[in-house]
C-alpha cells in the first residue's frame, strides 16, 4: 500500500493516476508541437495556437485595446482553421459579460445575446450560408401573402442572414419591449399575428397588384355626359401656331 496525504491507495490506483497525468502531459506536448506559436494559461492550457500553415486553431483569448474612443474588450472562444466556431463570449475591461455569440464557418449562426451591466438587452437569430458552396438556394417569403415562399438561387459570398425572432428587452425587468421576425433576411409582416395582411404598392385589399381606380368628381361626370358626341371646338388660348 502507498500512503499519500493521510490516505492509502492501492498500487493499481496510483499507477492509474500516473498514467493519467502522463497522458495529459503528452497530450499537451502533442498539441503544442502542432503550433508554430502559442501561449500557456495560468492552468497550463495551450492558448492562441497558430499552426504550421499560419492558421488559428483551438482555444483563443483575444484582447482588443481602446481605439478612437471605443472601449476595449476581451473575447474568448475557439478557432477552427482560422475561423470562429461555436460559442464566443465578450467581456468588458471590468470583466462584465457583453455578448454571447455563436459562429459557424466564421459567420454568425444561431442565437446571439447582448448585455449591458443591467442585464440582457437584445437577442438576435442568424443563419450562415455555407462558404464552401458557390451558389445556394434560399426560401424567400412573399411579404404580401402569408405562408407563400419562392426559391431563389443566390451567389454565395459567405455571409450571415437574419433568420428567426429578434427580441429587445428591458434589461432591468426582463420585459419584452418588441420583437421582429425574419426569414432569410426578409422581414415578416408584423401585423400578420392580428390577421392583417400587407398591401402591395398601388393595390387594394383583396386585389394585390391591381391599380387603385380614381373616382372622377360628380360635376365632371355630368359635364362629360352632356357633351359626349359633340364636335370639339378649338379655342384660341394665346399659344403660337393657331
Amino acid at each position: 500500500m502507498i500512503r499519500c496525504q493521510n490516505r492509502f491507495f492501492h498500487p493499481s490506483s496510483a499507477a492509474r493516476l500516473l498514467v493519467l497525468a502522463a497522458s495529459l502531459v503528452l497530450g499537451s506536448q502533442a498539441s503544442q508541437a502542432q503550433c508554430k506559436t502559442f501561449r500557456l494559461s495560468d492552468r497550463g492550457d495551450t492558448l492562441n495556437c497558430v499552426d504550421q500553415s499560419g492558421k488559428k486553431q483551438g482555444k483563443w483569448v483575444v484582447k482588443i485595446a481602446e481605439q478612437r474612443g471605443e472601449r476595449g474588450y476581451e473575447e474568448e472562444g475557439v478557432y477552427l482553421d482560422d475561423k470562429k466556431e461555436g460559442v464566443w463570449r465578450r467581456y468588458s475591461p471590468e470583466g462584465d459579460l457583453q455578448a454571447v455569440e455563436r459562429y459557424r464557418w466564421g459567420l454568425l449562426s444561431g442565437k446571439s445575446q447582448y448585455y449591458s451591466v443591467l442585464g440582457l438587452e437584445r437577442e438576435e437569430s442568424w443563419w450562415a450560408m455555407d462558404p464552401g458552396k458557390q451558389f445556394d438556394t434560399i426560401d424567400v417569403p412573399d411579404l404580401f401573402e402569408d405562408g407563400k415562399y419562392k426559391q431563389v438561387v443566390v451567389k454565395n459570398e459567405g455571409y450571415s442572414m437574419r433568420n428567426g425572432t429578434w427580441t429587445w428587452y428591458d434589461p432591468t425587468t426582463g420585459y419584452v419591449q418588441r420583437t421582429e421576425e425574419f426569414i432569410r433576411d426578409s422581414a415578416v409582416n408584423p401585423l400578420s399575428a392580428f390577421g392583417i395582411k400587407a398591401k402591395k404598392p398601388g393595390g387594394e385589399p383583396g386585389k394585390p397588384g391591381e391599380p387603385k381606380k380614381t373616382e372622377k368628381p360628380a360635376i365632371v361626370q355630368e359635364w362629360e355626359k352632356k357633351n359626349s358626341g359633340k364636335k370639339k371646338v378649338k379655342v384660341r388660348d394665346g399659344s403660337t401656331g393657331y
